[in-house]
Parts: C-alpha cells; sequence; structure tokens
C-alpha cells in the first residue's frame, strides 16, 4: 500500500539519501517541506488534508490541522517536546502520536553548564577586554561557591544536577511531579520550593516541558524573586518564560543576566529588545546540536513513522 508522509525535519534533509531507499521500499511518497524552522497551523492546513503520516519538528497541530487531515495515521515527532501537538484531538481522531525521549539530553545540559560556567568566570567580558587592547582584571566567582536552582527534574533537570555535583555546587531542585528520593540521595541536591529556589538560586536553569503548568512559570513576579546577582538560563522551551517581564527586569538590573536558547516566536524577531542587551546571550534553539544524537534521532524517528504504517497495512 502506498503511504504519504510529510517530511518537516530540517535536520533529516542533508541526509536524506540514506533514507531514500528505506522509504522506496516501504512505498512511501514524501512531501518535503524546506522550512527552517516549524510549519504553522496555516502552513498545515494548506497541506495536511491526503497525509497518511508525518515526521516532523514542533509543527503546530492543533485541533483544526489534525480535523483537516482525515487520513492522518500517524505523527512522529523528531525529538523529545511534543507541546506542539493537540494530543488529546489526537487520541480522539485515532491519530499515533510518537516522540523520542531523552533524546538531546547530554547535549542540553553540556550548554546549561556551559552558560554557568561562562556567568560565574566571566569568560566573554575577559575576551572582549583582551581584543579591545585592554588588560583588565576582572572579579569572578568559583562554581563550588554557588547556588544552582534547576526547576524541572526529568531526563535533562537529572543530567544538568549531575555535571554540577562535580564542580561543588549547592543545588536546589523544584518539580510539580516530585523528585525522585534515590536521586535525592545520590546527588545531595535540595527538594525546595519554587520561591526558595528562586530566592537562593545564583543560577535558575529550567528543564521543565512547556504545558498548562508550567507556561509563563517565570513572570514579573517569578524575576523579582530573584538576586540582583543571579542568572536565567533556558535550554528548554521559549514559553517557560514571560519574555515581557524578562526585558523589564534586565533594564531595571532586578537579574544579572540571562542566556535563551529557545524563545516565545521563533525565529526570536529581529525586533526582540532581547537582542540588546550585553548581559544576555542568544542562541537558536542549538542546545541539542550533537551529530551522534541527531543520527540516533533521525533514525528513531523514521522508524517509528514506518512501523506504525505498517501496523495498518
Amino acid at each position: 500500500m502506498k503511504w504519504k508522509v510529510l517530511l518537516s525535519v530540517p535536520y533529516l534533509l542533508p541526509v536524506l539519501e540514506e533514507y531514500q531507499p528505506l522509504f522506496d521500499k516501504h512505498d512511501i511518497e514524501l512531501v518535503i517541506t524546506r522550512t527552517k524552522e516549524c510549519l504553522t497551523e496555516k502552513e498545515l492546513l494548506e497541506i495536511v488534508s491526503d497525509i497518511d503520516g508525518t515526521i516532523c519538528v514542533d509543527d503546530h497541530f492543533t485541533v483544526r490541522v489534525l480535523e483537516a487531515a482525515p487520513k492522518l495515521k500517524v505523527i512522529s515527532k523528531w525529538g523529545t517536546g511534543i507541546d506542539a501537538i493537540d494530543l488529546d484531538a489526537a487520541k480522539r481522531l485515532g491519530i499515533v502520536v510518537r516522540n523520542t525521549p531523552n533524546a538531546f539530553t547530554h547535549g542540553v545540559a553540556d550548554t546549561a553548564l556551559g552558560y554557568m560556567l561562562m556567568f560565574a568566570r566571566g569568560l566573554v567580558a575577559l575576551d572582549k577586554d583582551m581584543k579591545a587592547g585592554l588588560w583588565q582584571k576582572r572579579e569572578a566567582v568559583a562554581l563550588h561557591e554557588c547556588t544552582l536552582g534547576v526547576i524541572g527534574v526529568g531526563n535533562i533537570g537529572r543530567a544538568v544536577i549531575r555535571r554540577a555535583k562535580v564542580f561543588g555546587v549547592r543545588i536546589l531542585g523544584y518539580d510539580i511531579a516530585g523528585i525522585d528520593e534515590d536521586f535525592v540521595k545520590e546527588t545531595g541536591v535540595e527538594v525546595v520550593s519554587k520561591e526558595v529556589l528562586l530566592r537562593e538560586a545564583d543560577f535558575v536553569s529550567l528543564h521543565c516541558t512547556l504545558n498548562l503548568t508550567s507556561h509563563k512559570i517565570i513572570a514579573e513576579k517569578e524575576l523579582a524573586m530573584m538576586k540582583p546577582t543571579a542568572f536565567l538560563i533556558n535550554t528548554a522551551r521559549g514559553p517557560l518564560v514571560d519574555e515581557a517581564a524578562l526585558v523589564k527586569a534586565l533594564q531595571s538590573k532586578k537579574i544579572a543576566g540571562a542566556a535563551l536558547d529557545v524563545f516565545e516566536v521563533e525565529p526570536l524577531p529581529e525586533t526582540s529588545l532581547l537582542r540588546t542587551f550585553d548581559n544576555v546571550f542568544l542562541a537558536p534553539h542549538n542546545a541539542n546540536s550533537s551529530f551522534a544524537a541527531r543520527d540516533r534521532v533521525n533514525k528513531l524517528t523514521v522508524g517509528y513513522c514506518l512501523e506504525e504504517l505498517a501496523k495498518l497495512t
């Protein structure tokens, strides 16, 4: 049976030739979009009417899109987050949703720790001084003198905590679902309320999934609780942070700075005021970058789509 599959994963396109024989073997007709980021609801509505399956990134599979795709049988999500998919509607319509949990844990955890080191040691400012011809000593701190607050202690949050423990950091953890007791014993993480974490942490690192309870979990009230010397790190999901409130907090020096790999709107608009701060470091949703991890996720995502379609033949 011939299947039509929408492929919208930019990371798969450079290696598509590697997978083409597999698609041919399973009689798959590919519909390829060459977007750099996720497809919007409007864009999907124009192409999903005769699609049987999709291999996608954070495309907006809203209830409108799913109801406009009567043939859709499987959504195979490249990566872990599935917050862009209306899961209730998918279940009601009998559409299987597969993802790749723990897909980029190490890369994202490394990135979060990298930002901590950069802020603690003032590495960017020192480099900037030297290139400007200055021989200027700057104050810095060692990580073992600092407190890290991790909001969301799942796979990535735990990986960040394990890395930070090696540096002797005091670690505070908050997770609405609770934190495993064995992990607490292993790492010595102090389980605290979100409020205590925000007040005491020198670095607040976000690693929770995006849902109704975590949407804008960092907003004006939370930013006001943070130390004026503290830094916010978000390598999870953009809408966890109220960006307008963050801009105000940075302008009024309520916090010392931020590192953001993800944003409320992606790509980050050119007009975003976040681009104007010297103490804000930005990246284009790149914390998941890893050759080995991408290869693994490519194989899994393609395999999951073909596996689910094969069940229907």
